[in-house]
């Protein structure tokens, strides 16, 4: 009896939605549907289809009528993908929204573990938890790192989970695969940044966190399993091109001036290794388009980081702590 006890206490104390981006996810988004379902806490589900060319919305329409649908005529990407479900959570006075990948399936105790850590942690403006492979022996992220070559990458991400990293704690950046964020800190700090479309997406919105004061919580008994790549892999250099697009928008939004300075000889030489890593694998072209875009971008970027740096409520030292001095794992780009 306490325990289910706990649990309605849990589910009468919050409201929090769920919303998974979709784009033809049709072979996997029943399964993660269905672990949803399971989960030990009430819960809203959203369902952001992005322009489905498969049976998604079919699949939706008949098997789960408890769903809530928004439909997009077109592809907006993750963060689009994910701001309409956060709109609708704002607009409806949740407390929280967990975002969820459609290739990903849920330990049932997911949600509710990461709404305790949340109602624990108050300084905490996004909670992530373990997120594994679907071998269920591999960790895909425990949080994310921030390098001073400006390239962000996942913790712990291919190792075998031995406990290594069982420990609750703060992190720099949480996975947006499988993370819980407080609808109060968005109100402030702002949605997803939709020019990054994909990729570090996730890591911008957690550093625009960190800089307003907000925490990023790990809460390891918070548990999912994810299809790494089922849909990246689809798409060819897609991936190349956004995640360097997004490498510069990341650095230059964000950064405080003083790293900036400090830490600019390791980005302009990572950037040069992507440059020349894409011209060897025949993607000269896919890093110039991307470099433009950039250009382009930059008086929007530039405008978004003086916001940005006006309202930091932390120092650099604070933000120094938290970026990974050493060499980053290789980067497939």
């Amino acid at each position: 009896m306490s325990i289910y006890y706990r649990i309605d206490a849990i589910s009468m104390k919050v409201k929090v939605t769920v919303v998974i981006p979709n784009w033809n996810g049709a072979d996997y988004i029943s399964r993660c549907i269905d672990s949803l379902l399971a989960q030990t806490t009430k819960h809203k589900i959203i369902l952001v289809d992005n322009g489905s060319v498969d049976n998604s919305i079919e699949i939706i329409k008949n098997q789960y009528s408890e769903v809530k649908l928004i439909k997009l005529e077109k592809n907006h990407g993750f963060a689009g993908g994910v701001n309409e479900g956060i709109k609708y959570s704002i607009k409806n006075t949740y407390d929280y929204v967990a975002l969820f990948n459609n290739d990903a399936i849920a330990d049932k105790h997911w949600l509710e573990k990461l709404i305790q850590a949340a109602d624990k942690h108050q300084e905490a403006g996004i909670i992530t938890g373990k997120f594994m492979k679907i071998d269920k022996q591999h960790l895909d992220s425990t949080g994310d790192f921030y390098s001073t070559v400006g390239m962000p990458f996942p913790r712990g991400r291919n190792q075998i989970d031995k406990g290594q990293y069982d420990k609750p704690e703060n992190v720099f950046s949480a996975t947006g695969g499988a993370s819980l964020y407080r609808i109060s800190m968005i109100k402030e700090i702002g949605k997803f940044d939709e020019k990054f479309f994909a990729y570090f997406e996730d890591v911008d919105i957690s550093f625009r966190a960190q800089l307003a004061g907000w925490k990023v919580w790990y809460e390891p008994n918070a548990i999912a399993y994810h299809h790494v790549g089922a849909t990246s892999s689809k798409l060819g250099n897609f991936t190349r091109y956004h995640s360097i697009k997004n490498f510069y928008f990341l650095y230059i939004k964000n950064m405080p001036l003083r790293l900036m300075l400090k830490y600019s000889p390791r980005f302009i030489f990572q950037a040069l290794k992507m440059f020349i890593s894409s011209l060897v694998k025949g993607a000269g072209l896919v890093y110039i388009k991307a470099f433009g875009r950039v250009i382009l971008e930059i008086p929007t970027i530039l405008k978004e980081r003086r916001l940005i740096q006006k309202y930091k409520k932390v120092s650099s030292d604070y933000i120094d702590n938290f970026l990974y001095k050493g060499k980053p794992p290789k980067i497939p780009l």
